[in-house]
């Protein structure tokens, strides 16, 4: 499977970068990316969005799908 990490910003202000990484569903969470050791967290997805303002969907819309609807 493939899951969507976010990196944990180090800095006030600094947004998180977003990525993918593939694991089995049975592996645990990561915490450090495996090529640069800066600490990340597992972004849970559902329906049609991440955490809101985390993703922008294509069609211009919110996280919650293109009506914008969060």
């Amino acid at each position: 499977m493939i899951y969507l990490y976010e990196s944990i910003p180090s800095a006030e202000g600094e947004s998180p970068r977003l990525f993918e990484l593939p694991q089995s569903p049975e592996d645990a969470p990561l915490t450090r990316h495996p090529e640069t050791g800066e600490p990340i967290r597992r972004v849970i997805l559902g329906g049609w969005g991440a955490k809101k303002g985390a993703l922008k969907l294509d069609g211009g819309g919110d996280c919650c799908g293109p009506s914008g609807c969060c």
